[in-house]
């Protein structure tokens, strides 16, 4: 493996212990997932498709009985928007080398959400686990025009329920995605966690705003003037100077809450050491008991694309978080490459 980046300068005088550094790219087995030729019946076309030939990219991970489970997007050559997107799952005893499902887990039907996920798919899930392990999805629906952030549940990271949209009422047409649910790490376990007596969502791909609630399944974002109200915005000359995005959960330690997130790199205000547009990945701690205040946040990204699957694919010079796992004593985090493949990085 290759060590890859600096060490952190923080933003403040707090310093970086908070942070999950440094990280570690597998080179040895990257990219670990690469798109396939499994075939499954799509039930809105009526016909076998190739479900994830065209592109395997941005996942969630769990640890279940001692292995590693990655639910991941994968796109077909059939969707007018870049393909139709579903999610399928794949396994691994060491977390580096998997063995995936031949069907989906999660994918367009002829449902009540199919005018939410039809017919650019479901895609980027992420995932945690409740206190009396059921598993929550939170998952982006793309109807060829908006994005809205959408609830799955299962208890056995196979069967998914879905549970609909997270933003209702005068929100529910609102542009919305990228939803990471705020947990602690019990062992290998990753539990959505309360604070003040809630359950607290980061999600958006702009800026980045909260949402709450009391059970897990119905949120209420936060808002300000009316307004979605930002708890995380792009900084000019950084490598987050055109969007910030929720990576996986936020990490509740004793520090803070800890979120890694992924910067998109402006065009022309941006980071001049980064290519245009690059999507690297950064980390932010919000206060423990109050999630929308900002403690710190590294000042310089802790991942970013410098390998040629990373530099070149669907959309180039991606590395994109949305996965994170606890497992054999290390973190193994699980990021999409250029939106083509998957690579993880480890962090001793």
């Amino acid at each position: 493996m290759v060590l890859f980046g600096c060490q952190p300068k923080p933003t403040t005088t707090t310093g970086t212990t908070w942070a999950l550094v440094p990280f570690e790219k597998a080179d040895s087995v990257n990219p670990i997932l690469l798109p396939g030729e499994n075939i499954f019946d799509c039930p809105v076309l009526g016909k076998p498709v190739a479900w994830e030939i065209k592109d395997v990219f941005n996942p969630a991970a769990v640890v279940r009985e001692n292995k590693v489970y990655l639910l991941f997007r994968a796109e077909d050559t059939v969707g007018r928007f870049a393909g139709t997107s579903r999610i399928g799952l794949a396994t691994s005893d060491d977390g580096l080398h998997f063995s995936k499902m031949k069907e989906p887990i999660l994918y367009p039907d002829n449902d009540s959400l199919k005018r939410y996920e039809w017919e650019g798919g479901v895609e980027d899930p992420r995932v945690v686990e409740s206190e009396e392990g059921h598993y929550i999805m939170t998952y982006t629906a793309f109807d060829g025009t908006t994005a809205r952030l959408l609830l799955a549940t299962s208890p056995d990271l196979i069967h998914w329920s879905k549970q609909g949209a997270v933003l209702q009422g005068s929100h529910k047409d609102t542009w919305s995605k990228s939803g990471a649910i705020v947990a602690r790490r019990e062992g290998s376990k990753i539990v959505a966690t309360k604070v003040n007596g809630k359950f607290w969502m980061y999600f958006g791909d702009t800026d980045l705003f909260a949402a709450t609630s009391t059970d897990l399944l119905h949120w209420t974002p936060e808002l300000e003037n009316g307004k979605l109200k930002s708890v995380l915005k792009p900084r000019k000359g950084y490598f987050d100077s055109f969007l910030v995005e929720s990576g996986p959960y936020a990490l509740l330690t004793d520090a803070g809450i800890v979120l890694l997130y992924n910067g998109m790199n402006h065009n022309t205000q941006g980071d001049t050491t980064l290519a245009k547009g690059a999507y690297c990945g950064g980390q932010v701690l919000f206060a423990k008991n109050n999630p929308m205040q900002v403690v710190d946040r590294l000042e310089t990204n802790f991942i970013r694309p410098d390998k040629p699957y990373e530099i070149t694919g669907q959309v180039n010079q991606v590395c994109f978080l949305e996965g994170m796992v606890y497992f054999h004593d290390r973190w193994f985090l699980y990021y999409g490459t250029a939106d083509s493949k998957i690579g993880v990085a480890v962090k001793p």
